[in-house]
């Protein structure tokens, strides 16, 4: 058996759907760490660039600069996978994770906002292969349970997702009792839960998924004499312009739900709520970025791609207007808009994902999907960057109303693209 099987014996080649349930089960376990990881920096990173800063007009520019780097880190991802597997690239954008996690704490320390800028944009690495690890999912699936193989992979996150914010308080007030800043507490876990993915990853990710879909597909090639059953490679739908619509569905819905989750604590704590108070917020937002995934998997795979990426976009513009008409002093009404939120944004990544691994062959697949991540952050980093300017020029309610309709932008693409079908 050769290396480029990933380490997979010849039964997981011929028959690869019981290595397929192994890599799921090693995959939800590297995610429940990470989404620890990235919920928790993600919860605080904000107030932290505003406390080190004093102005509340660039606290936006953690989001933006975390998600910038994941844009770096999801070509690396894409590429190191696209060489050597899904192991090497996933556990390699984990380890940056972790660096940068380490780094935003010095940075804390020595009140360094130069410093706490980069390690910010190093931090990003992580949020990028948390992202890309449901490709991984992926590859092995056969095209009627994809959407299914996507959603197991990102309802993992939800457990590390919605404990992380939650463990804000907490770990910031041990990060005291140690010289930390408190805001850079939730940093320790970060750090700690990136580092533990990696390691997970690297010992148990075998065979690797993409390394065995290409074995699979080869020897389905030659057993079949190019004429046998659908392999993984074989998209269900081949709709012109399938990569430029999956990349603007989870564009969109990346940039609006960025922009108005970045902005909500400042939102809650400007208006006298505890970092508690917000942690719970980010942390129920979080849980319904991934927890409806089996359902939106379900979706996905039963009615189309095209119907559950429409649903994403008069999701989030639900999200938008119950944002900007809540009363300031309203968790439960904040939170309920936050849940939309996440749950339009899952909608579009699952859909989007999808589309994605439907249109691209197996020979450039890791790569087109690092491209299109790069894009995903690409507009996360403009959502970031811009919601705090939005919210210093205007006010929270404008920049909620306005993530919500532009959200409507996917429309007219599915439309399109149906039409062309």
């Amino acid at each position: 058996m050769t290396e480029t099987a990933g380490l997979a014996t010849p039964a997981d080649i011929s028959a690869p759907a019981a290595a397929q349930r192994r890599i799921l089960r090693v995959l939800v376990a590297s995610q429940v760490l990470s989404g620890a990881g990235l919920a928790a920096g993600v919860a605080v990173g904000a107030l932290l660039a505003q406390d080190m800063l004093g102005s509340t007009s660039l606290a936006g520019l953690p989001s933006a600069l975390f998600t910038a780097g994941s844009a770096l880190a999801a070509v690396g991802v894409g590429r190191i996978s696209q060489a050597r597997g899904r192991r090497p690239g996933l556990a390699a954008g984990y380890l940056t994770g972790a660096i940068g996690s380490a780094g935003v704490i010095v940075a804390a320390v020595a009140d360094h906002p130069v410093l706490l800028f980069f390690f910010l944009f190093v931090y990003g690495a992580g949020t990028a292969t948390n992202l890309q690890a449901r490709y991984a999912g992926a590859d092995l699936a056969t095209p009627d349970h994809r959407g299914r193989a996507v959603s197991t992979v990102l309802v993992a996150t939800t457990l590390g997702g919605v404990i992380g914010p939650n463990l804000a308080s907490p770990t910031g007030t041990f990060a005291e009792t140690v010289g930390i800043p408190n805001l850079a507490g939730p940093f320790l876990l970060s750090g700690a839960a990136y580092a533990l993915a990696a390691l997970v990853l690297t010992i148990w990710l075998r065979p690797d998924p993409l390394l065995l879909a290409r074995a699979h597909a080869a020897h389905a090639a030659k057993a079949a004499a190019g004429t046998g059953p659908t392999s993984p490679q074989q998209p269900a739908e081949k709709a012109p312009g399938g990569v430029l619509l999956g990349a603007l569905v989870m564009v969109l819905t990346q940039l609006v739900m960025v922009a108005i989750m970045t902005m909500t604590p400042v939102h809650m704590h400007d208006h006298g709520h505890s970092t508690a108070a917000s942690g719970l917020v980010i942390g129920i937002h979080i849980g319904a970025m991934y927890l409806p995934s089996p359902l939106t998997g379900w979706l996905v795979d039963r009615y189309g791609r095209m119907k559950i990426a429409a649903a994403s976009g008069a999701t989030l513009l639900a999200a938008g207007v119950l944002a900007a008409s809540a009363p300031s002093e309203s968790v439960a009404l904040l939170a309920l808009a936050l849940a939309l939120l996440g749950l339009g944004w899952n909608f579009g990544l699952v859909s989007g994902t999808a589309i994605i691994t439907d249109t691209v062959p197996l020979a450039t697949r890791a790569k087109t999907q690092g491209l299109v991540d790069v894009s995903i952050a690409i507009a996360g980093a403009t959502g970031g960057m811009a919601s705090g300017l939005v919210v210093a020029a205007a006010s929270y309610p404008v920049l909620a109303l306005a993530g919500g309709v532009l959200a409507l932008a996917v429309l007219p693409a599915i439309v399109a693209t149906a039409y062309r079908r």
